[in-house]
């Protein structure tokens, strides 16, 4: 996609750069969550097919990460990154009034949408998480355990069993190539257990993607979360085979075909 627009806002911790891609009469809005390490500029192909579907699309780069304001991944706590989402949100809601809006979180992305929606879930029409770090994910604790945290970057290979996704993210410059660092491994632990203690999300209608070979965020821990969320009425759809990044799969068009049909049964 060649029509994408930047904006700068002020964050909790400076400045948040939010992308955008337009529509020209939009019917509802949609928000991108990125994940650790990564930026919203990766979400081109899913913002195409969600702007083909109607939605005017934002998404922030979370702070320390892409072209907003801190050190690189450094999140010391996340909830100032929840509140500078809602800044992204307000942004789509004062440019485009009185439309509808979901969320759209991956990973790291998915704790961040999932708080969100224990905050302000009024403000939503509906959630979707895909491979979403909440529940019983046990990275954190074991690198805390450690004296020094390893110096080892997400391996490309984990995230899709398509070789161009692992070389592309390699390669990109905006993309975290280094080792995790402990605040944001505290902040890991605060956020799971603040996702774990905020309560279920009512009615809110909940859209859970996983791969069934995902390595970095196990599918069973993650289940632990969706279901404390949404009391066990969230949809679940699991892709055989497929890693962590079910947006950049080998059988992407499948997972965005669940998540068009998924908003068109809740967004009547």
């Amino acid at each position: 996609m060649t029509d994408v627009r930047a904006h700068i806002r002020q964050g909790v911790h400076g400045a948040l750069h939010v992308r955008a891609w337009p529509h020209p009469a939009p019917r509802y809005l949609a928000l991108l969550v990125h994940g650790y390490g990564e930026h919203a500029g990766r979400y081109d192909e899913v913002a195409g097919v969600l702007t083909g579907h109607g939605a005017a699309v934002y998404a922030p780069d979370h702070l320390g990460h892409g072209r907003s304001a801190g050190e690189r991944a450094v999140i010391e706590d996340f909830e100032d990154v929840v509140t500078d989402l809602r800044a992204a949100a307000d942004l789509a809601r004062a440019e485009h009034t009185g439309l509808p809006l979901v969320m759209v979180g991956h990973s790291m992305g998915g704790l961040i949408a999932a708080r969100y929606a224990q905050r302000y879930g009024s403000e939503l029409s509906a959630l979707v998480l895909s491979g979403p770090v909440i529940g019983a994910w046990e990275l954190p604790r074991r690198l805390l355990a450690l004296d020094e945290i390893p110096d080892v970057p997400v391996g490309p290979a984990a995230l899709s069993r398509d070789p161009a996704v692992g070389a592309a993210y390699a390669a990109d410059p905006l993309v975290w190539h280094g080792p995790m660092k402990r605040p944001t491994l505290v902040a890991f632990e605060r956020g799971l257990a603040a996702v774990a203690e905020g309560g279920d999300l009512g009615d809110l209608p909940v859209l859970w993607l996983h791969g069934d070979d995902d390595r970095l965020v196990p599918i069973e821990g993650s289940r632990v979360g969706v279901e404390r969320l949404g009391a066990g009425r969230a949809t679940e759809r699991v892709f055989p085979g497929a890693r962590h990044e079910v947006f950049h799969e080998t059988d992407r068009a499948k997972v965005f075909a669940e998540v068009t049909g998924f908003l068109d049964s809740v967004l009547v």
